[in-house]
Parts: C-alpha cells; sequence; structure tokens
C-alpha cells in the first residue's frame, strides 16, 4: 500500500501537519510534474523533495552547489535512519567508483552531487545505471545568469535529464526576482511546470534600519532590550571577535563563528548558542545555512549586506516560531563607501581577468595551445607577488576561472596560519627587550588583531610582513621562533596547493568564451548594492514594502510595525511643537545628548534634528564642549 506523504512527515520528522504550500508541491513532484518551487527562508524545501522520494521506489538526485549543506543534509538524514550519500570534491576516485555502486545496489534514498561532478563521465555512466526517482535542485537561483551566485557548472543539470528523461525536476531557491524563475523554468528545460510561490510576507518580522553613529552602543540596547536569542552579523572573521569582546564586557554572553574555525571550535560555540548558553552568536555570513534554530528574536546586521537576496534570507533567520522578531541594520554615513569598496572595487574586470590567466600560464611555463589537464604545485602569495598583482583582485579573477571551468583550483587554496599569544604584556615587552629582531613583527600583529591574547586568530603574512618590513618567509621564520620560546601558539597550513589547467592555453581566447558572463555578473553586482544603498536610505515606503517589490509582489500594504512605519506612526502622534516643548522640559533638568533626548521623547532622530537646529537658530538652547544640548538661560 503506498504511503501517504503525512504518514512520512509524521515518521521521519515527528510533524502532524505540513506548512503553507509544501503538501501542494509534494503532491506535484509525486503525480509526475516538473516543480518550480519558491519559498523563503525558514519555509521547509527539503521537506518538498524529501518526501516524494522517500515514497516513491529508487533514488532521489539531488544537485547542490554547497558542501556544507549537502554534509549537513546527509546527516540529517543519516540520523533519522535514511540512507543518503553526498559526493563532495575531496572525494578519491576509488572511493567515487564504490559510492556510486552502492547508489546502485545499496538501496540508498538520495545521492547529493556539486554540479561540477555532473561533467565526470564515471558518474554520468553509473547515472544511467540508477532507478532514479526524482532529481531535486537545490540553490536553484545559481543557474541564472541573473540570480544571485550563478554557477555556469549548474548548465550540467542538462546533461542530468538526458541521461534520466523519463525523471521529473524539482527545483528550489529561496530568494528569486521574477525574472529569475522564468530563466531558472527555461534553462532546466521545464514543461508545463507547476510553479509554486510562497509570499515573502512575514507578518511577526519587524524591519528596521537605524542611522546610528555609535553602532556598538545601539547594539548593546538593542540586546539588553531583547534577551532573546540573536544573530549579529558582521563583515570579517576579525569582526566576530571583536564584537564578542566587547558584548561580554557589558555582560551580554556572546559567542562567534567564521569560516576559519576548526571544527571542534565551530561546534562549541554553536553548540553554547544553540542551547541558550550564550545569547548572541556574532558572524560572519558564513554562518547560518541549515540552522533550525525557531526562537531567535533578533537578527542584526553592523554592516551593509552584499545583496537584498543574501540580507533576506539572513534577516528571515529570526521569528520562524511565529513570535514577534527583529530584524535590523544598524547604518552611518561611512556605509554605503564601505560596501562599494567591500564588494565592487574587488569585481575584475576581463581585461583583469584576461591578464592573470596570461600571466598564470607564462608562471607555469605552459606553450600556447597545450597544457589541457596539467596540474602544479602552486603558491598564491609567491604568485601574486611575481607580478605585483593586487592580492584580493587576483584571488577573486582565480575564482573566475575556476567557477567557470577554465581552471581547477585544490581545496587547500586559502591557507592558513593562526596564532594564539601565550604570555601576558609584560612578559612580552620583556622578551622583546631580548630579541629586539622580533619587535616589528610582534607589534604588528599586536596592533592588528584584537582578539590574538584571547582566541587562536587567522593572520594575513602578507599584510604583516609589509608592515613589520619584512619578507614573509622571515615574518614565518620569527613566528616560528616565537613559538618555541613558548610566546605563542602556532599553527601554520601548508602553503602548496594545486591548480588544474582544465583547457589548453589559448589566452585572450580562451577568456573572450566567458567575457559575456564576467560582464554580466559584474553588472549585477552593481545593481544589488545599489538596491541595498536604496533600501536603507528609502525612510517613505514601508520596508517589507520594498523588500516584497524588490521580489516581484506588487500591491501589498504597510506592515505598520517597521522602522519606517513606527516612525510615521511617531510622527503622526507628536507634531514639531509638541517636540520642542519635550525638549525644553527635558533640557531643565540639565544638559543631555540628542540620542538621550530621542529616546527620551520617543519620537524619531530626525525629528529631534530639526527640533534642535530650530532652537540652535533661535539662542534658546546652546551646544556644551561635550557635544550635548542644555537651554542658553541656564
Amino acid at each position: 500500500m503506498s504511503l501517504h506523504p503525512i504518514n512520512i512527515l509524521e515518521k521521519y520528522w515527528n510533524f502532524t501537519s505540513f506548512r503553507g504550500q509544501q503538501e501542494s508541491i509534494i503532491k506535484a513532484a509525486l503525480n509526475g510534474e516538473d516543480v518550480f518551487a519558491l519559498m523563503p527562508t525558514g519555509g521547509g524545501k527539503s521537506i518538498c523533495f524529501q518526501i516524494p522520494a522517500l515514497i516513491k521506489d529508487g533514488i532521489c538526485i539531488v544537485i547542490s552547489p554547497l558542501i556544507a549543506l549537502m554534509k549537513d543534509q546527509v546527516q540529517n538524514l543519516n540520523q533519522r535512519h535514511i540512507k543518503a550519500m553526498a559526493i563532495t570534491s575531496d572525494i578519491s576516485k576509488s572511493e567515487l567508483d564504490t559510492m556510486l555502486d552502492n547508489c546502485i545496489y545499496g538501496n540508498y534514498k538520495f545521492l547529493y552531487l556539486s554540479p561540477e561532478r555532473l561533467q565526470q563521465e564515471l558518474v554520468q555512466d553509473r547515472i544511467k545505471q540508477m532507478h532514479v526517482n526524482l532529481i531535486a535542485v537545490d540553490e536553484a537561483h545559481c543557474i541564472s545568469q541573473w540570480g544571485n551566485d550563478f554557477r555556469p557548472a549548474y548548465s550540467n543539470i542538462l546533461k542530468l535529464r538526458q541521461l534520466q528523461p523519463s525523471v521529473n525536476v524539482i527545483a528550489l531557491t529561496a530568494t528569486a526576482k521574477p525574472e529569475v524563475v522564468n530563466d531558472i523554468v527555461d534553462q532546466l528545460d521545464f514543461i508545463q511546470p507547476k510553479i509554486f510561490k510562497q509570499s515573502f510576507f512575514r507578518e511577526n518580522l519587524s524591519y528596521f534600519v537605524l542611522n546610528e553613529e555609535d553602532k556598538y552602543y545601539k547594539l548593546e540596547r538593542i540586546l539588553t532590550k531583547y534577551k532573546g536569542s540573536s544573530i549579529v552579523y558582521v563583515r570579517n572573521r576579525r569582526a566576530t571577535i571583536e564584537v564578542t569582546q566587547i558584548l561580554e564586557k557589558n555582560k551580554i554572553g556572546a559567542t562567534f563563528y567564521h569560516g576559519g574555525l576548526n571544527n571542534k571550535h565551530k561546534s562549541d560555540n554553536m553548540k553554547a548558542w544553540m542551547q541558550d548558553q550564550k545569547q548572541v552568536m556574532v558572524a560572519t555570513n558564513a554562518f547560518g545555512m541549515g540552522i533550525d534554530k525557531a526562537d531567535v528574536k533578533t537578527v542584526i546586521h553592523l554592516n551593509l549586506p552584499e545583496s537584498l537576496e543574501s540580507y533576506f534570507q539572513e534577516a528571515g533567520r529570526a521569528g520562524r516560531n511565529g513570535d514577534k522578531a527583529y530584524a535590523v541594520i544598524l547604518k552611518n554615513k561611512n556605509d554605503e563607501i564601505l560596501v562599494k569598496n567591500q564588494f565592487l572595487k574587488v569585481l575584475p574586470e576581463v581585461a583583469m581577468v584576461k591578464l592573470v590567466y596570461r600571466k598564470l600560464c607564462n608562471y607555469f611555463q605552459i606553450p600556447y595551445g597545450e597544457g589541457e589537464n596539467s596540474t602544479y604545485s602552486f603558491n598564491f602569495n609567491a604568485f601574486s607577488k611575481t607580478y605585483n598583482f593586487n592580492t584580493i583582485l587576483c584571488y577573486n579573477a582565480l575564482l573566475i576561472l575556476d567557477r567557470n571551468s577554465i581552471i581547477s583550483l585544490s581545496n587547500r587554496f586559502k591557507n592558513k596560519v593562526l596564532i594564539q599569544f601565550l604570555s601576558n604584556n609584560d612578559s612580552i615587552f620583556n622578551y622583546i627587550e631580548k630579541h629586539s629582531e622580533s619587535a616589528p613583527v610582534i607589534k604588528s600583529i599586536l596592533r592588528s588583531y584584537g582578539g590574538v591574547f584571547d582566541f587562536e586568530t587567522e593572520i594575513s603574512t602578507i599584510k604583516m610582513a609589509a608592515k613589520a618590513g619584512v619578507e614573509e618567509f622571515e615574518l614565518i621564520q620569527i613566528l616560528d621562533q616565537l613559538y618555541k620560546d613558548e610566546i605563542i601558539e602556532l599553527n601554520i597550513s601548508k602553503t602548496d596547493a594545486q591548480v588544474t589547467f582544465i583547457v589548453p592555453r589559448e589566452d585572450d581566447r580562451t577568456i573572450n568564451k566567458i567575457a559575456s558572463i564576467i560582464t554580466q555578473q559584474n553588472t549585477l553586482k552593481k545593481e544589488q548594492v545599489k538596491a541595498v544603498t536604496n533600501y536603507i536610505n528609502n525612510d517613505d515606503v514601508c520596508k517589507s514594502m520594498q523588500l516584497l517589490a524588490y521580489f516581484g509582489e506588487r500591491n501589498t500594504k504597510p506592515c505598520g510595525i517597521c522602522s519606517v512605519c513606527v516612525s510615521n506612526s511617531k510622527k503622526a502622534s507628536l507634531n514639531t511643537e509638541e517636540i520642542r516643548k519635550k525638549v525644553i522640559e527635558i533640557l531643565e533638568s540639565g544638559e543631555k545628548s540628542s540620542r538621550t533626548l530621542t529616546e527620551l521623547i520617543g519620537c524619531s532622530s530626525n525629528q529631534t534634528t530639526d527640533v534642535l537646529k530650530q532652537l540652535l537658530e533661535h539662542d534658546i538652547i546652546r551646544i556644551t564642549k561635550t557635544n550635548t544640548y542644555k537651554l542658553s538661560h541656564l
């Protein structure tokens, strides 16, 4: 007897009902339809392909671009006693052969693959022999050139349809604009697809954009007011440690997460946050994918996100339990410059990619027309220094070559030097007096990395060598001596990586084939950053309505709970004359800052500023030496 989807849901997930459009999506997949599902973060996308795959005989092939997410889903399925495996790039050929055999003969229900794996002839041959019951394309926006994080290798999915022509496909994504949805349907060759779009509206989520010169002060006030579990997103790894230390000093329990932590450190920090031993997780955007914590009260961005797609996913991790929750961006006048420097100035143009590719071929002395499938040991630092490249632009150019299958970079490409000072300040400066040659290196590190006494910290050997005025190899030698003298803990990963040339060298002709993709992706990044700056600067339209409009939802109504709606409500209840009277009344008791006045009155900061300007012009108030305000007659 065929099982009903609800029976599978109860058996493996212990839920007694579906959410939103889940059941309709599952039924369409079971009926052999090609399905597109657009479901916001936390909408339960994975269940939509996992349940039909469990009901039908055979194995479901899941295409995903994220190794960490693949491993996480496989682990979750295995914990539910469902046989699943992920074939990732670090698996040897002999292991691959055995694993593919297991998919044919071992009663496995799920095979997770990266799109790059579909290029391999061995994988294609074995897929032909598998009894495939469903093809699931996760993060489907990656197949569209106008989607966030476009990956050319996703075009290989069409090959999968050719290998299994009778199998239907379900494509899923959390964020996609209307033109991206249409592109996905076309790229996957859907015929009369069933398209499900869940509204992006979150009635319990309050979006706030706050203009704050002192972001840390406001951060502490928010986290003190709302005691629930929180995520604070920051720009880089170093900031995760610094912000954690600031919060801990202010007696707000915090831990941190970034991609450079070892597995134990990640696991310990995650456990502390998940079990509410720590209120706050301070993280880079590497954190959050696959995290299922329903009671997150606030998600706060201390820096601007790179796109509204990524912001919507990160903000959407708040309030999944249905309780009132807050997604807050703290901005100031420097943020727009910083976001453009971080995401736009590091975009290599076509000419830069051509130059890096040509120099890479010269570096390994590859003759024109040759080099296909040749592999070399590769030291990125030495390469970029040889040609005096900007390291970030060079690195991003190599990633473009890798992503577009011109070259392949090994997993060890990102090398790490991790250190932690074991001695206190006095001991270190006593050491410097006796070992003066180490002084520039020690001082450069101490002035650049705030958490180096408390945590194992990743340092940039290139930057520190330049700052200390030494060669990189000299810096490594000094670090090694500090380790031997028990001044620091030191962990240096191997600097050798590997680069494989996938196509023959044809210089500009090689890059011309992908030039339009490079240009289009750069254009997309610029548009995304512009959309972010428009969002944070538009204080006239409801924040929820702005986000919904970006994702193609029209005819929406003000949410009533975002920063714009709340400000408009305050404006309606407090006119300028009332605020003026309240300012004078409060200042009768002593001088106050503009921030304190705003909080005491309960109006917007812009309203307070306008009133203060009027009072200054009429000499009713004065500014003190400490930038507070006082009545002129006092």
